[in-house]
């Protein structure tokens, strides 16, 4: 049962570890395979043509000889998209860096196919120049449901009301209404649209971003305080961009 198939497969670059002296195992997620381990030989090597290819966030079909629940061995690669701005630009790169390591953090516990689809176009959103924090912000909001936290925004967690909603608690997951109201902190209705938005907009469709930087800001600390208290996510590389953005 050693035998494989020749196959071309549309994915991207996880992560990458060394194997050997110059070669390395990539892990690429795939749409229709899900993530995959790829063995790359030679890869490491200054002068092979694999070399960049095969870096973290190269986006491209893989050539591969495919073995199902074992080690492929990598042919070629033709890049999609080099997501050249990102590359050049060390803010870009801590957003899509910290987008890889979410995204695999997720794709342990499940597997669909709308996830692939949201985070490639996210990244050309921001390769494009599109607001990174606003499309981070979009794909959080859109992997709790995945990471089992997901935050109600269409009616009242407590009685199911969608009427005089008053506030959004992160503490109960979700809208609280007029009647259901306690002491939790007020988040204004004009943000609990916008989280609304994010939630449904088709990322591919988005051309321009208007929205206020004290909008932005409330929804980006919103999140990133929810993920702190609610996810059980630790990643090094999101206290990166926690550093870096205030620089």
């Amino acid at each position: 049962m050693g035998s494989s198939t020749l196959i071309s497969v549309e994915g991207i670059v996880l992560k990458e570890t060394p194997y050997g002296d110059t070669s390395k195992i990539i892990n690429v997620f795939t749409k229709e395979y899900g993530i995959i381990g790829i063995l790359c030989k030679g890869a490491m090597g200054i002068k092979s043509k694999l070399r960049s290819s095969t870096m973290k966030l190269s986006y491209g079909i893989f050539h591969i000889y495919y073995k199902k629940n074992k080690l492929s061995l990598l042919n070629n690669v033709d890049i999609i998209n080099p997501f050249k701005n990102i590359k050049n630009d060390i803010l870009l790169i801590s957003y899509a860096s910290y987008l890889l390591d979410l995204v695999n953090q997720v794709l342990k516990q499940t597997n669909n196919n709308a996830i692939y689809d949201d985070f490639i176009n996210a990244l050309i959103k921001i390769d494009e120049g599109l607001n990174p924090i606003v499309i981070t912000n979009i794909i959080e909001l859109r992997l709790l449901d995945y990471l089992g936290v997901g935050l109600n925004l269409v009616s009242c967690v407590n009685c199911g009301s969608k009427k005089e909603i008053v506030t959004l608690s992160s503490e109960k997951g979700g809208l609280i209404c007029k009647n259901c109201y306690t002491n939790e902190r007020i988040i204004p209705i004009s943000i609990i649209k916008v989280l609304n938005m994010y939630y449904i907009v088709d990322i591919k469709s988005i051309s321009k971003l208007s929205l206020k930087e004290d909008i932005i800001n409330e929804i980006n600390k919103f999140l990133t305080n929810f993920y702190d208290d609610y996810t059980g996510l630790y990643l090094k590389s999101k206290d990166f961009l926690k550093t870096i953005a205030k620089l």
